[in-house]
């Protein structure tokens, strides 16, 4: 009997929803592949789970497909984690919002299909579960950075010991940092024209191995994923590969993403911030052949969006965006055509004010205060000297910011953030552009002959295509197809008609004079819009 109980609570164990696992941190890479091989089976009918590539690093690349009925046949969102090696949180809440769908909020599915990857950097988010911890970005392939001859000659060392790669600070008058004012502990760079002096130069935590005068530039290296995309490249740039999407899991994604014409947008967690604050129009920029500015009616929705998210997520001290060349985010809009959205998901909040304290707006300083008021341990490794062979008449300091806990929150504030951005998905897809035909009218005008006419409506407070989507011609048209049986005739308007774009809550009147008697079949719609079919009798 109790060998039976045992066995009983093993199996209901191993069935157990995701969400009620005790996690008590971020997922590596084996652990992710585990929990998302098991959320597949759960809902075997409604995912699709499969490998788009594999890295230089012998990683998988996820790509997790939610839906209900065929998978193509309604409009999708696509969901980007792991677009920055550094950014954790952004695989977490990718992973979590897929969990989240498919236990709480099924019926999305009915009407919305999604595309979920949660890490497009798996060989570089690994560094945050590893001994030696710093901030990796690159994937595992094997990079000159430094275009030397030689590879990975000059890493980090940790010098102080302390298993984490932070900064040095070393005594100089020629540097350009000093110590800020209201806490020594940050270093912020002088500026000349304000009357201040630099007294340090800071480096990253190492020693220049290859003695060419540059510390750290040549070591494991790797591509950047969130570089290697083909907006904005950044040629000859650490990090962004020798041309736009060179590497395998880059190329993967993009090749699956062109291959669905029902992606409507696409959110991305990452360090571009178009959310909390819109993106602005730049008549110039928009007007140059290779555009430079979002457009003039897609800042407008950006700003709609933006105000959503505001509501939802309360972002005081939200970061700015942060653009290197060769983004996700910024391919997804200027080269996909898409309605692209991009978060960090989660920032330090304002600290609490303190009268005994200095108001300042060094986000360094601000995380550090909040860091302190809310018990959130070791962020900050104390400036601790150490003798260093390469500046042995200087005084050289290691300390400064914990690696990844700027970026990414203790994992007890992860759920809160999961449950915002899905309340934001959830109002984000009430506002999404459809076709409705309504207000159908058939008159009868004598001699077998018969007027059609119809409002093909968007009821959505988004249009159906994006400014950009449009110019680009890369969206579908909309298309609106009258299907006749053999005794019937077109008199006037055309069978096949093609519609760039309804605008939000939108409408376009179809009218045509069809000759013949029995019922016709009226089609209208996009893949990323979602198709509406009627019959009319004539």
């Amino acid at each position: 009997m109790k060998i039976k109980l045992f066995l009983l609570l093993l199996v209901s164990c191993l069935v157990l929803p995701a969400k009620t696992w005790a996690q008590q941190d971020y997922r590596n890479f084996n652990t992710l592949t585990r929990d998302l091989s098991a959320l597949a089976s759960r809902h075997s009918a409604n995912t699709d789970l499969k490998s788009l590539a594999k890295t230089p690093g012998n990683k998988d690349i996820w790509a997790l497909t939610l839906y209900s009925g065929q998978a193509q046949d309604k409009p999708a969102v696509a969901i980007v984690g792991g677009v920055d090696g550094s950014h954790v949180l952004g695989v977490e809440m990718t992973a979590r919002l897929a969990e989240k769908i498919l236990t709480d909020h099924k019926d999305l599915l009915e009407k919305t299909t999604f595309y979920i990857f949660p890490n497009m950097s798996p060989d570089a988010t690994e560094q945050y579960f590893n001994a030696l911890k710093y901030e990796r970005r690159g994937n595992g392939a094997n990079t000159d950075d430094d275009r030397d001859g030689d590879f990975g000659e000059d890493g980090f060392e940790d010098l102080n010991k302390d298993k984490r790669i932070t900064m040095m600070r070393i005594e100089d008058p020629t540097g350009d940092y000093r110590m800020l004012e209201e806490d020594p502990r940050i270093m912020v760079k002088a500026n000349p024209a304000k009357g201040e002096v630099g007294t340090h130069k800071l480096l990253t935590e190492g020693m220049d191995n290859d003695k060419d005068g540059h510390f750290n530039e040549d070591g494991e290296g790797g591509v950047i994923f969130n570089k290697n995309l083909s907006y904005n490249f950044p040629y000859f740039k650490p990090g962004a590969g020798e041309h736009p999407v060179s590497q395998k899991e880059s190329r993967a994604l993009l090749d699956f993403l062109y291959a669905q014409p029902n992606i409507y947008s696409i959110l991305t967690f990452g360090p571009a911030n178009n959310l909390t604050k819109p993106m602005k129009y730049n008549a110039s920029g928009a007007n140059k052949r290779v555009v430079t500015s979002i457009l003039k009616g897609d800042a407008k929705l950006n700003e709609l969006l933006s105000e959503t998210y505001n509501k939802i997520v309360s972002p005081k001290n939200a970061p700015a965006s942060v653009t290197e060349g060769g983004g996700f985010f910024e391919w997804s809009y200027f080269h996909f055509g898409k309605l692209a959205m991009s978060t960090p998901g989660w920032w330090a909040p304002m600290p609490a004010k303190d009268t005994t304290q200095k108001e300042t707006k060094n986000a360094a300083l601000n995380f550090l205060r909040w860091a302190e008021q809310n018990d959130v341990n070791d962020v900050f490794v104390d400036w601790k000297e150490v003798k260093h062979p390469d500046f042995p008449n200087q005084k050289v300091e290691v300390g400064g910011m914990v690696p990844f806990k700027q970026m990414n929150p203790p994992y007890t504030m992860v759920e809160e953030a999961v449950n915002k951005h899905s309340e934001f998905l959830a109002a984000f897809l009430k506002m999404q552009a459809a076709v409705k035909f309504e207000n159908l009218k058939t008159e009868s005008l004598g001699d077998g002959m018969n007027r059609i006419t119809v409002d093909l409506h968007n009821p959505g407070l988004l249009p159906t295509h994006t400014e950009m989507g449009d110019r680009s011609r890369w969206m579908r048209q909309i298309n609106v197809d009258l299907k006749l049986a053999n005794n019937q005739k077109i008199v006037s308007g055309r069978g096949h008609q093609l519609i760039n774009v309804i605008p939000q809550d939108g409408t376009v009147q179809l009218t045509w004079l069809v000759q013949g008697k029995g019922s016709v079949e009226l089609t209208a719609g996009a893949p990323h819009v979602g198709t509406e079919t009627i019959r009319i009798k004539l």
